[in-house]
């Protein structure tokens, strides 16, 4: 991929992570569900990279690859120049400062047993900084940063509401400094009115903190929001990667056009025409050959074309495809 003026911070290769199914009296892998197969990408210092695709396209999956809670099956990831996916979890403990998490989830991701000052110590304890009192000013420095008074501290999870249980998600995300955040669907659990807020409480920590975000969701117009470039993904790949504003400007994927054409329009007069596309999105266990968003695509394809793979190539500045037929209108221009 081209080369940008910022530095490069993350670097994924090729990334692949195939989960075994096993079955049989012998519990014995049978076959193999390729949740990641073959994903590349990069990411500058400072900005918000999105991640778009229906469910079950290998979003969240990705996401544990970096922070490596999977370690993949094949590829590299690179944090600044360093090779993670082989490294084992003692050797990942330096980067594990570095490189943070804020699940879906704002209450499963906390322990309910734990109050909210124990839950925000502990990564301070884990990696040896400061002593009790000094991680307890940090818990309440922490708390006040992303909007929640210090006395939170004392009180446990279930005490506060989805917003506010996200909040400390994010809080115990940045207790370390971190460089790269890796948001998973931060506000689709969330109310409408609660999601822009932590959406701005997000922009608002990565301009005081240069944070680096990795935002995944499946909500093109939230991540539009938020994001300086957008990768979509369909069936464990990456299919089209531009610049925010390029996508919505000239989008080229047939996926891509869909997505967009999904997006909700908050005018009960206007009417918008829908990409309606045909049938399931195929099984990871046993992807088609070839392109895999073929069968489902309105465009015509060849049928010598049908079992073939597309190709991932840049066909502007920054804005990446996969060109196949079934996929790019006006395919032959851009060959």
């Amino acid at each position: 991929m081209s080369a940008t003026e910022k530095k490069v911070i993350l670097t994924v290769d090729d990334l692949k992570m195939h989960f075994p199914v096993k079955g049989g009296v012998l519990m014995r892998t049978q076959q193999w569900c390729k949740a990641l197969d073959g994903v590349s990408l990069r990411l500058n210092e400072g900005e918000t990279l999105g991640i778009v695709g229906e469910s079950g396209c290998g979003k969240s999956t990705l996401g544990k690859c970096i922070v490596r809670l999977n370690k993949p099956t094949a590829g590299s990831i690179r944090f600044e120049g360093n090779e993670l996916s082989d490294l084992s979890q003692r050797g990942l403990k330096p980067y594990r400062r570095n490189i943070q998490m804020i699940f879906q989830d704002p209450v499963e991701s906390l322990n309910s047993r734990h109050t909210i000052g124990n839950i925000l110590e502990e990564p301070f304890i884990i990696h040896g900084i400061g002593n009790h009192q000094e991680r307890r000013k940090k818990v309440a420095e922490l708390l006040e940063k992303v909007g929640l008074p210090s006395g939170a501290a004392e009180r446990f999870p279930f005490e506060f509401s989805g917003g506010q249980r996200q909040r400390i998600g994010i809080a115990r995300a940045i207790a370390l400094n971190p460089r790269l955040v890796i948001c998973d669907e931060p506000v689709s659990a969330l109310d409408v009115s609660v999601q822009s807020q932590i959406l701005n409480l997000l922009v608002d920590l990565q301009r005081e903190m240069n944070l680096s975000y990795i935002f995944i969701a499946h909500n093109l117009a939230v991540v539009k929001h938020i994001s300086d470039r957008i990768a979509i993904m369909y069936l464990g790949k990456i299919v089209e990667m531009a610049s925010a504003e390029e996508i919505f400007r000239n989008p080229l994927h047939a996926y891509t056009k869909a997505l967009i054409s999904a997006i909700p329009i908050p005018d009960p007069r206007r009417r918008k025409d829908r990409i309606i596309l045909q049938g399931d999105v195929p099984s990871p266990i046993n992807p088609p050959e070839g392109c895999a968003f073929a069968q489902r695509s309105w465009l015509p394809c060849p049928p010598e074309w049908l079992n073939r793979p597309g190709e991932f190539k840049e066909v502007a500045p920054d804005h990446w495809v996969e060109l196949h037929p079934a996929t790019v209108e006006n395919y032959q221009q851009y060959v």
